[in-house]
């Protein structure tokens, strides 16, 4: 990875990681809980992820969008924290729950984007 690369990852995250906070607390507005928001943006992170990488994007373009973008689109630690709330709360079944949803749709919408991609 050259400097460039570096600022071509910056720009896409300071895109995504504004929208990952909108997606959120627009879902939250709506009457959804907090790990709706952040299984809305880890899926679509996921399905994008899967067209990039299906469709043979390389160079500058996956620096931007693939690692920058989506990369500060989808969040680890925050379902991490979810996680842990919902276990420290005595919901171990949300727990389970977001976990299995999370994976399934995720790596689902990721197959889905590299399919469709992919052709």
């Amino acid at each position: 990875m050259n400097g460039l690369d570096a600022l071509l990852v910056a720009a896409g995250a300071a895109l995504g990681a504004p929208l990952r906070y909108l997606v959120s607390r627009t879902v939250g507005d709506l009457g959804g809980a907090p790990p709706a928001g952040t299984l809305v943006v880890n899926v679509v992170g996921s399905l994008f992820i899967g067209l990039l990488v299906g469709g043979g994007t390389t160079g500058w373009p996956l620096a931007l969008v693939g690692i920058g973008f989506c990369g500060a689109l989808t969040t680890f630690s925050t379902l991490a924290l979810e996680l842990w709330d919902a276990m420290a709360d005595g919901r171990p079944h949300h727990a389970v729950a977001n976990v299995a949803l999370s994976l399934g749709l995720g790596l689902g919408a990721a197959w889905l984007g590299w399919a469709l991609a992919a052709g």
